[in-house]
């Protein structure tokens, strides 16, 4: 797994922070359910390079 791979998704999950705090401070709740799935989606993808990690090693 590389590490632009592991920035790539982290970024996205910091991405998917931010549209959620905008959506909660302007009462947009679409803004805020796109940050959260924003969020659940670098979530997955991080497993998913732990688990590869762990078959590296």
């Amino acid at each position: 797994m590389g590490i632009g791979d592991k920035i790539e998704h982290a970024a996205e999950e910091a991405t998917g922070k931010v549209k959620e705090a905008v959506g909660k401070m302007t009462g947009d709740s679409s803004t805020e359910a796109e940050g959260k799935k924003d969020q659940s989606k670098a979530n997955v993808k991080q497993a998913g390079d732990k688990v590869k990690d762990a078959f590296d090693k």
